[in-house]
């Protein structure tokens, strides 16, 4: 039933004028314990504050949707409460219906009170509705990048819309850290069901335009905070079962879960699978459908550690383009190479030696893993939509620290098109 109803949402999408209203996030100031009391904003810049309260109003009082930037990248928000909002960000992205949603909220007050419908709880009891494994990582890393699952509500409790849950017993929540996102979701304060903000299986949103590209004409609103510093969404974790689980590699990693997390997170273990059956129901976004795909095409060069010299690898790279260009139906006209470690500062166009009609784009995503991920989807979108490229060859990195969520999102943008380097 719930499947049908996103069907029949999506033929009768609406058409809006987007706007885009700037907000500055430096305006915006929550004390130390807000995240746990819900205590609201100050903020002190006018223009901000207006816009703030307007995305507010659309949340809270209307069925469809706000843009809005996080730590991670930019979300497409509704009400997490409410199945026809929810259907509004399936339809604006046109989204696979059993792919879930996570839930921002602004508070674990606002957590109790507007999901569990519990108005009681408070010092002491504060945390529970969370289950013990999650406490020590939250108490370190919310707000934050961290989303966690928790058991939906008793069968009495009917405000979690099941839109949101993927058809599964469990929901996924997090408190951003971002204060134009936690503001949003204070000033609403609604639980909001946030995916990323652009079209379903393109590279995620790390600017305003980027949303703006995807999504004009289908959603009323975007708040424009500049760009979002960690580049990659969430880490998802699954403290429920034993051992814990680490579902999605994500703006912490899993080096910082096992540290932080304490000795119920000393065995967790990491959800390496790319792809689940058809049928299978998943727990959490970006593990069932292709995700973060540019047009073009993107082969992934997996680091490997055999020793090759630099001047082979140059040559293994040619290639590697050389093979692509001749199998490619339509002609290959230009090429980007994002380059991260052993790339990096090489002068790519006269080592090569390609045909002269081939036009190479040299990026560089970084050095450092921070650097990498805050970079990755910001560069692809720039080779594909404004360089428009034929063919993106992606440098990867090994697969530790920031480099496991890299290479995660990496290895779906690629589809399948990775080959050792």
């Amino acid at each position: 039933m719930l499947l049908k109803s996103i069907i029949r949402s999506m033929s009768l999408a609406p058409s809006f004028e987007t706007k885009i209203l700037r907000v500055d996030p430096s305006s915006i100031h929550f004390a130390p314990l807000a995240h746990l009391d819900g205590s609201l904003p100050t903020i002190s810049d006018p223009k901000t504050k207006e816009a703030l309260l307007e995305a507010a109003r659309i949340i809270r009082e209307t069925e469809d949707t706000v843009a809005f930037p996080t730590e991670t990248v930019y979300g497409l928000g509704g009400s997490s409460l409410n199945d026809k909002s929810v259907l509004s960000i399936y339809r604006a992205k046109k989204r696979p219906s059993d792919n879930p949603l996570i839930t921002h909220v602004s508070s674990i007050d606002q957590l109790n009170r507007r999901i569990y419908e519990d108005s009681s709880s408070s010092g002491d009891s504060l945390l529970k509705n969370i289950p013990h494994s999650y406490h020590a990582l939250i108490s370190k890393l919310w707000p934050g990048p961290l989303t966690i699952l928790l058991a939906v509500p008793l069968s009495g409790i009917k405000t979690l819309s099941k839109l949101t849950t993927g058809d599964q017993p469990t929901f996924a929540v997090r408190i951003p850290s971002n204060p134009v996102a936690r503001a949003l979701i204070a000033l609403s304060d609604t639980p909001i069901a946030a995916p990323s903000a652009n079209a379903s299986t393109r590279p995620s949103p790390t600017l305003a335009s980027h949303v703006y590209h995807d999504l004009k004409g289908r959603i009323p609103l975007i708040l424009d905070g500049g760009a979002c510093n960690i580049g990659v969404e969430s880490t998802v974790v699954d403290g429920l079962s034993q051992p814990p689980s680490l579902l999605r590699p994500g703006g912490f990693t899993y080096e910082q879960i096992i540290a932080l997390g304490g000795s119920d997170w000393t065995d967790c273990k990491v959800e390496r699978r790319e792809t689940v059956g058809e049928t299978e129901k998943v727990r959490t976004p970006g593990m069932k459908y292709k995700h973060y795909s540019p047009s073009a095409k993107v082969i992934l060069l997996v680091p490997n550690t055999d020793g090759t010299s630099s001047s082979r690898r140059i040559e293994r790279l040619k290639e590697i383009i050389e093979d692509e260009c001749t199998s490619q139906q339509e002609v290959v006209k230009t090429i980007a190479i994002l380059t991260s470690s052993r790339l990096n500062n090489k002068p790519l166009k006269d080592l090569l030696h390609l045909k002269s009609d081939i036009k190479i784009v040299v990026e560089s995503l970084g050095s450092s893993g921070e650097e990498i991920q805050a970079n990755l989807f910001a560069t692809l979108r720039k080779v594909d939509e404004t360089e428009k490229v034929d063919l993106i060859v992606v440098e990867g990195v090994p697969e530790v620290d920031e480099g496991l969520a890299v290479m995660n999102r990496l290895r779906k943008a690629a589809a399948g098109s990775a080959v050792p380097f």
